[in-house]
């Protein structure tokens, strides 16, 4: 579980320098993303399910599209706020099962859903501009993406991960094409100009991020508790607090330390009362982390 962290908070540093240093559009990057993992695991698309349309919509809320809005966060707000950001995921999802699947819940999980966005609020306002941050907007759309996937998810389990990457990664390019052409400028002539650099940014994030590191993940969910797992993956926001700190040079603020404190802490809640309770904990460990 610590590599799977490491992985995952590597992945967002390297998407940060992707979308800024070497300028390559986040739309395009999803899409370049999607289509190289659809053909690793084109395979895995056969036989075709019947509720393909579901495991589509599933795999473009947890893959292609949730990732698209993750890079556009990245290119406006850094690695560490994003990171911590990305765990409204794991609130979000607690509510929406309440709202979709009927799910109950008492104090202790409602008090860490307070934190989680009581948190966010923090690290969302920014009082030089007396407003929220755009980059971080996108982010939550993102951990919103992320929780609705899961959601759905819970309606076609059991699945391999690894054919809703694949069904959700082809679903993924027609959209996110149709968008990268819409409102994005020569992404192509930016992706050549980029050369080899983004070429092993694509592969290192098909085969070790996606393929490689969220199989792990699920065969820890599988294997031990959710909510030892989910605890342990908040370890990926502070690797990536780390990791931004002494890479892209983010600043570690005071009210970085306090809405990050707050919200890893109602998430911990969460993790926690959500692996004790049954139909719970499964809904909780699906949400993927970009």
């Amino acid at each position: 579980m610590l590599l799977v962290c490491l992985i995952w908070a590597a992945n967002q540093i390297v998407s940060r320098l992707v979308v800024t240093n070497l300028g390559i559009p986040p739309i395009f990057y999803s899409l370049a993303r999607s289509i190289a993992i659809a053909a690793l695991l084109l395979p895995m698309l056969r036989p075709i399910p019947r509720n393909v349309g579901l495991m589509i919509a599933v795999g473009v809320l947890l893959g292609g599209g949730g990732f698209a809005l993750n890079f556009i966060g990245l290119e406006f707000a850094t690695p560490s706020t994003v990171a911590v950001v990305l765990q409204l995921s794991v609130p979000m999802a607690t509510i929406l099962s309440i709202i979709i699947l009927g799910e109950r819940i008492r104090w202790k999980r409602g008090l860490g859903i307070a934190l989680s966005f009581g948190g966010v609020i923090i690290l969302l306002w920014d009082p030089h501009t007396m407003g929220m941050s755009f980059g971080l907007i996108f982010t939550a759309a993102s951990a919103l993406s992320s929780a609705l996937g899961a959601i759905f998810l819970k309606k076609i389990a059991p699945v391999h991960p690894l054919r809703v990457q694949a069904w959700g990664s082809l679903g993924a390019v027609p959209l996110l094409a149709v968008l990268s052409a819409a409102v994005e400028h020569h992404p192509i002539d930016a992706a050549i100009g980029a050369g080899w650099p983004f070429v092993a940014a694509i592969a290192a994030s098909a085969l070790i991020v996606s393929i490689f590191s969220h199989t792990m993940y699920y065969r820890l969910v599988q294997k031990y508790e959710a909510n030892q797992v989910v605890s342990l993956m908040l370890l990926h926001s502070v690797m990536t607090i780390v990791l931004g700190v002494l890479i892209t040079g983010d600043a570690f603020t005071p009210r970085m330390l306090v809405g990050g404190a707050i919200t890893l802490v109602g998430v911990f809640i969460i993790a926690v009362r959500s692996g004790n309770q049954p139909g719970s904990a499964g809904l909780i460990a699906t949400v993927e982390q970009p």
